[in-house]
């Protein structure tokens, strides 16, 4: 399978993208969620955020998490509607959020085309209990349509709720995902088909695309990140060349 890594803000380079040529959407976008007071919320890195204090690791920050509620949904409605005319009819988009952006990411989501299907959750085992609180261990995957869904022309039948923590060994990226997760949701697409990720940050969706037999086109703003992701994609290419692509557990 082959891929392709645009360098550059995702608003500039997803309208040079061909109409109609992916057949699905899977994004991890910057969530501009976390913190009690707007000040918080906005003036944050996302290191602060989403890294705690006794993290053993130093892993690079990224931009664009500094948004406000109003300016989060509008650009990410932006994004949404330009993936919306680059996938062909009976696409989906599949975005992760939290449970804060919630409501803000189905707003984007429906307001960039997509017809809203539902909502899918992430299962963290390893997220941290909270005293005199209930755990915050899911993270959620907003999923919509462009236009009705042909069933019979790509007959899976996936869940709707996925297990598995951050990767703790082999970790690039301070949100990454894991690839197990991944692989299980680009599945979504036929075999064959194209994958698009706007917010490919490190790769791993484009990894989970290669490793299940899709196509994989991403678009990463960060100049550190695209560098990891195209080292990342260009391996795991070469894993499948040699049939030692299974082996990759830690992408």
């Amino acid at each position: 399978m082959t891929y392709t890594l645009h360098r550059g803000d995702a608003l500039i380079e997803l309208p040079k993208i061909e109409s109609a040529s992916v057949d699905c959407v899977i994004t991890d976008p910057p969530y501009n969620s976390g913190g009690r007071t707007a000040k918080e919320r906005t003036t944050r890195s996302a290191r602060s955020k989403y890294t705690s204090n006794d993290a053993g690791h130093q892993l690079a920050d990224f931009p664009g998490e500094n948004k406000d509620q109003r300016s989060y949904t509008y650009w990410l409605s932006q994004l949404l509607a330009e993936s919306h005319r680059a996938t062909r009819d009976g696409g989906v988009a599949l975005v992760f959020t939290d449970w804060r952006q919630l409501p803000a990411t189905a707003d984007a989501l429906q307001a960039g085309g997509w017809i809203w299907r539902g909502a899918l959750a992430w299962h963290k085992p390893a997220s941290r209990p909270q005293k005199g609180r209930f755990q915050q261990s899911c993270e959620f995957v907003l999923w919509g349509s462009k236009g009705a869904i042909d069933g019979d022309a790509h007959p899976v039948y996936l869940p709707g709720l996925y297990t598995a923590s951050q990767p703790r060994t082999g970790r690039v990226h301070i949100t990454q995902k894991p690839v197990s997760v991944m692989r299980e949701l680009v599945k979504i697409a036929k075999p064959g088909g194209t994958v698009l990720d706007f917010c490919a940050g490190s790769g791993s969706t484009g990894v989970a695309a290669l490793l299940e037999g899709r196509r994989f086109v991403g678009i990463e703003v960060t100049p550190h990140y695209a560098d990891i992701a195209e080292q990342r994609l260009a391996q795991t290419a070469r894993d499948i060349a040699d049939g030692t692509a299974e082996q990759d557990t830690a992408a």
